[in-house]
């Protein structure tokens, strides 16, 4: 292929999230979280994995910062694990939790990486899950309380609010396969409303305590076609994409829910809705998987899967949402929080880790954001998830996705051959 050039502000980086990674899970007045809870219950996590050792972030993130830095990462989004800094999820914060975050923030602008920040990604609080968890209106601003916390505490300009409230809503809440296991539409939607909730509450406080510093969600978008000419599966694409995009980019950006898919609004009180559409400084876009939709509502799988089966690699689509997302919301900043591939790679004779299915992935997908950037698409930057193989929630450690192996046992770090690929093409801002 003819190599296609980014520009050279473009920033590169990683993403990892707390419970994946740090382990130390009942260290230093970490309290208990909802995966821990989920985890720990026969049957929810294959192999009976836990969050421990994880990648023993923890007491390992001096290593990783040098890894990262000698890997030439520009930017290194990583969340915060409120059980640590709020073993309750409420109260004075537990302040060997913030100090070991602020001693990551200081060694990542020490070795000239920038720290972005994610304020939730899934590890809730039990003791607020036992008191109705997202359910509870009174979560979401108990959200906002730990996110005040956090801003005052860490010198970051970026931050994202919630990962992946989808994920939370149709895996947590709908399906139940993942923390805190519901089983229920209704209840979904309003663990959903609560959760965008708590992303305009923290919003705004970060907005009134912080001028100049940004904030936005982190979504999961999947670009929603068709699975044939039909006007039967035309219109279940369009239902499934209010469900899957419409119902957290509209909200947040216009203050309103698509109809097709909010379908309760008991919860709903006078103001949310603005509170919700707060001012977006940056939106994180997540992309791993387009859906493919028949007459019958049901997903069509058109392109390779490989060790996770829900994910199928077409990298149009993540051109396609990133100009949709360009063309319905314009103006706003868009960095690609997450984008990656679990494979089955090992450690060869040699030593060496070669998963070319994983550079294959992100050559065709990086090459993709490009088109979309050439086409108007305001990307400022990508990080690949993940940095590190890591605890992959209901799979346990089964799915690796990192670009660095790491051996369970001993902890071992050893850069795939995607990294030294993704190395590569840091340091000459090129696409071969």
């Amino acid at each position: 292929m003819t190599p296609v050039r980014f520009p050279r502000d473009f920033v590169w980086g990683a993403a990892t999230s707390a419970f994946q990674v740090e382990g130390a899970t009942k260290e230093d007045g970490r309290g208990v979280s909802v995966w821990d809870t989920f985890a720990a219950t026969p049957g929810n996590v294959r192999d009976g994995d836990t969050g421990d050792p994880g990648a023993d972030q923890y007491h390992r993130f001096e290593q990783d910062i040098e890894l990262m830095r000698e890997l030439g990462l520009e930017s290194y989004r990583f969340s915060v694990a409120w059980p640590r800094v709020q073993p309750t999820g409420a109260g004075r914060p537990n302040l060997k939790g913030l100090d070991y975050y602020k001693r990551l923030v200081d060694g990542l602008v020490g070795a000239g990486i920038r720290p972005m920040v994610t304020l939730f990604h899934w590890d809730l609080p039990q003791a607020l899950q036992d008191e109705g968890g997202w359910e509870n209106r009174e979560t979401a601003y108990r959200f906002a309380e730990y996110a005040e916390i956090m801003y005052d505490a860490l010198h970051v300009r970026d931050w994202l609010t919630i990962n992946e409230p989808k994920t939370v809503v149709d895996c947590g809440y709908r399906t139940g396969i993942h923390a805190p296991g519901v089983r229920d539409d209704d209840r979904a939607l309003v663990a959903c409303h609560h959760l965008l909730l708590a992303h305009g509450l923290a919003s705004r406080v970060l907005h009134d305590r912080h001028p100049g510093r940004r904030i936005g969600p982190a979504l999961n978008l999947h670009p929603t076609y068709p699975a044939d000419d039909s006007p039967e599966a035309k219109e279940a694409a369009r239902r499934q994409d209010a469900r899957e995009n419409r119902l957290y980019l509209e909200p947040v950006f216009n203050g309103t829910y698509p109809e097709e898919a909010m379908t309760r609004h008991d919860m709903i009180m006078d103001g949310d809705m603005e509170i919700i559409s707060e001012k977006v400084d940056v939106l994180g876009v997540q992309y791993y998987t387009p859906l493919f939709i028949d007459a019958e509502q049901r997903r069509v799988v058109r392109h390779p899967v490989r060790v996770a089966g829900w994910l199928e690699d077409y990298p149009d689509g993540l051109h396609d949402v990133l100009l949709r997302v360009t063309r319905d919301h314009p103006g706003v900043p868009i960095v690609i929080t997450e984008n990656g591939l679990a494979t089955d790679d090992a450690v060869s004779p040699d030593g060496g880790v070669h998963d070319e299915d994983r550079i294959d992935y992100l050559r065709g997908h990086i090459g993709a954001m490009h088109r979309a950037v050439k086409a108007g698409a305001k990307v400022e930057g990508y990080h690949v998830w993940s940095l590190l193989d890591n605890f992959e929630w209901a799979e346990g450690y089964s799915q690796r996705f990192g670009i660095v192996h790491v051996d369970y046992e001993t902890q071992k770090r050893i850069p795939k051959d995607s990294a030294l690929w993704y190395r590569d093409l840091i340091e000459t801002g090129e696409l071969r």
